[in-house]
């Protein structure tokens, strides 16, 4: 069986001075390897290319025979590294709790360690001598471990 570190070393060195990173490397027991990188500025099929190649000069189909695939997180995919919820520091997004409660929110921020981010939450609060409920940005800190997943929200106006 190829090993997953291997492949991530060679993508980690493929992608480096870009800004393209690593999301997630998976090898099955059949050998396949499915390769997920995502971008700051998006990913093309040139970068996908571009990595596919390099794999394959790096690990010998004669050695050991594979499958491989390369390509992006996906727009709608949970985030998996600390560098996704950066780069969606801003946007909307959706979050599924341990206790599976959904939140709809703006993600605010991300801790340093990536163990935590801030979702800004939209609220309606009643507030003393107001007949109706007023909307409210209310910050909510998450860690990471107490969340099924974090994605991005798609909005269509």
């Amino acid at each position: 069986m190829i090993d997953k570190h291997l492949i991530a070393d060679i993508v980690k060195q493929a992608v480096d001075g870009t800004d393209c990173f690593l999301v997630d490397v998976t090898v099955s027991p059949a050998n396949v390897i499915t390769v997920e990188i995502d971008s700051d500025t998006g990913v093309d099929i040139d970068t996908c290319a571009a990595i596919t190649r390099r794999i394959e000069a790096e690990v010998d189909r004669d050695v050991e025979d594979y499958e491989l695939e390369v390509g992006s997180a996906g727009l709608t995919s949970p985030f998996k590294v600390r560098r996704q919820y950066e780069k969606n520091v801003g946007n909307d997004v959706e979050v599924l709790t341990a206790d599976g409660r959904k939140l709809h929110g703006v993600l605010a921020s991300v801790s340093p360690d990536g163990s935590e981010f801030t979702l800004t939450v939209r609220q309606k609060v009643k507030e003393p001598g107001k007949k109706r409920p007023v909307e409210v940005d209310t910050p909510v800190v998450m860690a990471v471990a107490d969340t099924k997943y974090v994605k991005y929200l798609i909005k269509f106006k």
